[in-house]
């Protein structure tokens, strides 16, 4: 069994508008590409379908639509990852407290030992 093999946009747009063109069949495009026909048969189902999105005016607002929500995930990931630190810190700090009490030891007052 063979491995699998990624394609880029490029090249799945390539071999989709080949497909979508009709001057080949499917079955000679798999054997030129090297690819499947049941994918080349999807990539061009994928191509009709967003298609008509490229050309849209709702298709611009969805890319910033999109640019938005990915500013605002980094944004919350990067609050997230700081909160989680803090949180880490703050065990640490009340970990380090409570041993003190345990121990009887005044604050930032750990004697080395001989």
């Amino acid at each position: 069994m063979g491995k699998r093999r990624r394609h880029d946009g490029a090249f799945k747009a390539r071999v989709a508008l080949e497909a979508v063109k009709g001057e080949k069949t499917l079955a000679e495009l798999a054997g030129q590409y090297g690819v499947h026909p049941n994918q080349i048969g999807q990539w061009r189902k994928k191509l009709l379908k967003e298609l008509p999105v490229l050309f849209s005016e709702r298709g611009k607002h969805q890319d910033k639509d999109r640019e938005e929500m990915e500013a605002e995930l980094y944004r919350h990931s990067s609050v997230s990852f700081a909160l989680s630190k803090l949180k880490i810190d703050r065990d640490r700090l009340i970990t380090v407290r409570f041993l003190n009490v345990l121990l009887g030891l005044q604050r930032f007052t750990i004697k080395a030992i001989n």
